[in-house]
């Protein structure tokens, strides 16, 4: 039985195909897309801690767009040759969530970690203390 069976088996049906079948969400779909609030961006299968708020940009693409995880030793990269493209597909690396795609075109010749809504959960800041997140409010502090 996997790690997170009982995570898995929360998921919806999008979460479910996007993190276990590799599918991709339509564009636009995802709240997180829009959403700019102060907070962490969490696996939705292992809750590990793998993008923050400081990092996310509008990228216009249609799915939540960062520029770097928080621990990059959380966020696996894989050649991706499916769909007649090279990419590197992104996982998160203790569940083997299926993320997205990592692309070198972010802002100011930074990458663009473009990530399925659908496989991610976002914690605000304020709640990220009663969450178990407290260590990562040092990320706003200014």
């Amino acid at each position: 039985m996997k790690k997170y069976q009982d995570n898995i088996e929360k998921l919806n049906d999008i979460q479910y195909k996007v993190t276990q079948e590799n599918a991709t969400e339509r564009p636009y779909t995802s709240p997180y897309d829009k959403e700019f609030g102060e907070g962490i961006y969490v696996d939705i299968v292992s809750k590990k801690v793998l993008f923050s708020s400081n990092e996310k940009f509008d990228a216009g693409c249609g799915w939540p767009s960062f520029t770097k995880p928080v621990h990059e030793e959380e966020v696996a990269e894989i050649k991706d040759k499916s769909h007649g493209m090279i990419r590197t597909e992104v996982r998160s690396s203790d569940a083997d969530s299926h993320l997205g795609h990592v692309f070198d075109d972010g802002p100011d010749g930074q990458l663009r970690y473009c990530i399925n809504g659908a496989s991610i959960e976002f914690v605000k800041k304020e709640e990220m203390k009663e969450k178990g997140y407290e260590e990562y409010l040092t990320l706003f502090k200014k």
